[in-house]
């Protein structure tokens, strides 16, 4: 007798998954891996070891900064979903619009918007204190992150 062709393949062999799931797991395990390796990033022991802030800079943006945002930036296109990058960086829209908004008007107004800009400056002349500020932010940030979180689909 002749056994019969399971369609699923022997009953110990690894099912395949269709390519859309297998390319979605791929980046998945990308994203993983940038959010863990962002456990070890701690800003505040390297400032501290570096001791000037000129050299804080030049190694957080060398060391990543900007391959995270590159990373970001692709992920968002690889799961089409590139309009949600507003949203989802939305701090620092809302600080690269500032600066905008002040430097437009200035040189067209000759008045100031903000006492001084990016916007965490301002918050800091009218009397803030930079750790209500960063609490702020931080808030401002978790909603915008719920926001995308929310209207993320994967198709």
């Amino acid at each position: 007798m002749k056994a019969e062709s399971n369609p699923q393949g022997s009953p110990g062999a690894p099912r395949s998954l269709p390519r859309a799931v297998g390319f979605l797991g791929s980046t998945a395990i990308v994203v993983g891996t940038i959010i863990g390796s962002g456990i070890f990033l701690v800003p505040h022991d390297v400032a501290r070891q570096v001791g000037s802030v000129r050299t804080l800079m030049l190694v957080w943006i060398l060391g990543g900064v900007l391959a995270l945002g590159g990373a970001l930036g692709t992920v968002a296109v690889i799961i089409k979903q590139e309009l949600l990058l507003p949203f989802i960086g939305g701090i620092f829209v809302i600080e690269a619009l500032s600066v905008m908004l002040q430097v437009g008007s200035y040189k067209l107004r000759k008045k100031r918007i903000f006492k001084m800009a990016p916007l965490h400056h301002h918050f800091e002349l009218i009397g803030w204190s930079e750790s209500k500020i960063i609490v702020r932010f931080w808030i401002v940030a978790l909603v915008f992150a719920l926001f995308s979180l929310t209207t993320l689909k994967l198709r």
